[in-house]
Parts: C-alpha cells; sequence; structure tokens
C-alpha cells in the first residue's frame, strides 16, 4: 500500500497533526485505501488533518471525489484537513476543480 498514516490515535498528543501521505499515484486504484486510513484514525475530532501530496504525481477524479468524500466525513467532527506539499501540476487541478474553496492548499 502506497497511502501511510501518522499518529493514527492521537499518540503524539497535543497539537500534533495526523498525517496522511500518499504514494506516487492517487488514483482510482487508492481510493478504498485512502478511505480505510481516514476512517481508522482515532480521536481526531477538533484536530488538524495533514494529507501529504509530497510523493504525488499523478491523480485522477476518483481521487478528487475521494478528498470530497473525507471533507464530508471530517466535516461534522470540525477536523480542518489541509492539502499540503503539491506540485504545480497537482496544484493545477485543483485550482480547475475549486479545491482552494474547499481545503486549505499549499
Amino acid at each position: 500500500m502506497s497511502i501511510t498514516v501518522d499518529n493514527i490515535d492521537g499518540a503524539h498528543g497535543g497539537n500534533s497533526p495526523f498525517t496522511i501521505s500518499l504514494g506516487e499515484r492517487f488514483d482510482f486504484a487508492e481510493v478504498e485505501n485512502f478511505r480505510k486510513c481516514y476512517e481508522s484514525l482515532i480521536n481526531v475530532d477538533g484536530k488538524i488533518l495533514v494529507i501529504d501530496f509530497a510523493k504525488t504525481r499523478y491523480i485522477d477524479s476518483s481521487a478528487l471525489g475521494m478528498l470530497i468524500n473525507a471533507k464530508r466525513y471530517f466535516d461534522s467532527r470540525e477536523v480542518s484537513i489541509r492539502l499540503v506539499k503539491t506540485n504545480e501540476q497537482v496544484r493545477k487541478i485543483f485550482a480547475i476543480s475549486r479545491f482552494e474553496t474547499k481545503f486549505e492548499i499549499s
């Protein structure tokens, strides 16, 4: 699995964000793994979830849909989702999809 999770149970304490790091491709083949990862997070209410795109070179529309699903999943739990370390190509896709209105992107 090319998706990893850090701080899954909030054990780092305090304000340490929960982090999901994606692999080189975030596409239809990975969306189920992604869903399992974010649904496995414990004690995330009111915290920050960082989705790390440092290794990601390709995303497709199913991945965009899964990011929206994750946002909906966490909205009622007051979780702030940040999409970080995005490359230029990924940022362009987010811009076209107007993701800057839904997520904090860097």
